[in-house]
């Protein structure tokens, strides 16, 4: 019965109308249409429609701008690609060139020093040779100076005025022949 007492109180309670026939959602259609008319009539959807199109204006160009940094970042990366492999190829061949000026500079080294020890060789056998032919004069000097003693004391033992006044005589013979 409790429910039956509720429904009753609902289907007595009666909805307000306004000048006879307007009821509450009549007056929302009503304020609805309305608004909508004031909205059409200034021109809200083209505004809307033109901040939208600005909008997408705006975005697109920043899209474009994307674009074009990203095609140039990808222009500077391939430019510092070849840089990185063109200094690559440099520093290759700076360090064959080194090692070239070092392989002519170590055979440089090694003929200059078959040189040096060359020359030294000479002249140490250039030395000897001349010390040699100095102990052999000195040799020779000291033999003839022997020799002259020897045969001073030689001839001073065996020869006589008698025999020497004959020498001088047949020398004196012979050159006047």
């Amino acid at each position: 019965m409790g429910n039956f007492a509720l429904l009753a109180a609902a289907a007595e309670h009666a909805e307000p109308v306004a000048f006879g026939f307007i009821t509450p959602g009549m007056w929302v259609a009503l304020s609805m249409t309305a608004f909508l008319a004031i909205v059409i009539w200034q021109k809200v959807p083209g505004a809307i429609a033109g901040g939208l199109d600005k909008q997408i204006a705006a975005i697109r160009a920043q899209l474009d701008a994307a674009k074009a940094l990203r095609a140039e970042a990808e222009a500077l990366r391939a430019e510092y690609a070849a840089k990185i492999a063109g200094a690559e190829a440099d520093a290759a061949a700076m360090i064959e060139h080194a090692k070239h000026e070092a392989q002519a500079i170590i055979t440089k080294a090694e003929a200059d020093t078959t040189q040096v020890i060359a020359r030294r060789e000479k002249m140490a056998t250039d030395k000897i040779a001349a010390a040699e032919r100095a102990a052999v004069d000195d040799l020779r000097a000291r033999a003839a100076a022997a020799a002259a003693a020897a045969a001073s004391q030689l001839i001073a033992a065996h020869h006589g005025a008698s025999a020497d006044k004959a020498l001088v005589d047949s020398a004196i013979a012979g050159l006047a022949n």
